[in-house]
């Protein structure tokens, strides 16, 4: 996320990092070690929460004193918008947001929902933030972002799964390693490719790739058998979602 603000011109800003990866003072970005080495004089336009949900507790109280004159965007898993005001101070204005990894390549797809008192402008400038990393969208109903992460923010990992299965079938049938892989990478991200480029939903390019009688008919029997794929993937994001509510508490 902050190379892709720093690829848009990003403002004079400061990174808390208890093990910064930057130099001391990387042009516009200045890295501290702790909340407290902020100068008093710092009046940042958002705060942006970048942790683990776990560290919350101890790490939200040290940001309360931007709280009335800075938006906070959080893309912390699982942390509600009562629960971060609890700890940010009744004026908090907080947007929450989960984006996924594909971020990483300006790819990314991001959700997110304004909690009270976020105003026309605060709401702007995350859509901006978030914007720099992909395509975003907002919801209303907060209970909503929990299978949002579990969708879209731990599904990247569901799709390098099936990457990683189809490499290691491929080696299982004679298949050398290194084509295996690279049949395996290319399909799942080709695949991707021509799903975001159609106008087609994805059971329409399925079935345009399965012939009766042929190949992908046959496996296909057996990956939608009803005890297959569509339990797993049910179960799966059930779990996950299960967990980013677990997070919250």
């Amino acid at each position: 996320m902050l190379g892709a603000w720093l690829e848009r011109g990003l403002e004079p800003s400061v990174v808390v990092d208890p093990a910064p990866r930057l130099p001391a003072d990387a042009g516009a970005v200045q890295t501290l070690r702790a909340a407290a080495s902020i100068p008093p004089t710092f009046a940042p336009a958002a705060v942006v929460f970048a942790v683990k949900p776990q560290q919350a507790g101890a790490i939200l109280p040290e940001f309360a004193r931007f709280a009335g004159t800075s938006v906070f965007l959080s893309i912390m898993a699982g942390r509600t918008l009562g629960g971060m005001r609890a700890a940010l101070g009744p004026e908090a204005a907080i947007v929450r947001a989960m984006p996924n990894t594909p971020a990483a390549i300006r790819a990314g797809t991001t959700v997110a929902c304004a909690g009270p008192g976020v105003d026309v402008a605060g709401r702007r400038l995350c859509e901006t933030l978030l914007g720099a990393i992909g395509r975003v969208a907002w919801i209303e109903d907060e209970m909503l972002l929990d299978p949002v992460t579990a969708v879209s923010g731990s599904g990247p990992a569901y799709v390098f799964l099936l990457a990683e299965l189809l490499e290691r079938a491929g080696v299982e049938q004679g298949l050398p390693a290194d084509l295996a892989r690279l049949l395996a990478r290319r399909t799942v991200s080709g695949a991707g490719a021509l799903l975001e480029a159609s106008a087609e939903d994805a059971a329409t390019l399925r079935a345009a790739v399965t012939s009766p009688g042929g190949t992908t008919e046959r496996a296909l029997s057996l990956l939608m058998d009803e005890d297959a794929w569509p339990a797993a993937i049910s179960a799966a994001v059930a779990a996950a979602t299960r967990r980013s509510r677990e997070l919250s508490g």
